[in-house]
């Protein structure tokens, strides 16, 4: 991988992780307690309850996905960066600049 290439997943990295921070910021708000003497009728707050839990899912997803770049931000400059952890070929360009997260190849990751 070329220095160019590390830049560009550098860049990648630091606009998805702001990205990311702020939707985790827009679902902290959505996942709050729905409160009982809130003015709903039952089935618009079993609705909010079930968005409730959506909303928590995803978080939970945007969490998961944030430590792992913030990991591999700590990681591009290292030489192990962009090679598989299963079988230590390079991981293609176009794998890295989509998900820059990736620690395993297309192979490898199915």
């Amino acid at each position: 991988m070329t220095k160019q290439e590390k830049q560009t997943i550098k860049e990648k990295i630091e606009n998805d992780i702001c990205i990311l921070t702020e939707q985790i910021g827009d679902l902290e708000e959505k996942v709050k307690p729905i409160s009982p003497d809130c003015g709903l009728g039952r089935l618009t707050r079993l609705e909010a309850m079930g968005e409730q839990h959506v909303n928590n899912k995803v978080l939970d997803e945007a969490r998961v996905r944030l430590t792992r770049l913030n990991n591999a931000l700590q990681r591009i400059d290292k030489p192990m960066f962009g090679i598989c952890i299963e079988c230590e070929e390079s991981i293609g360009v176009g794998r890295m600049s989509v998900r820059p997260e990736s620690v395993r190849c297309v192979e490898c990751a199915n």
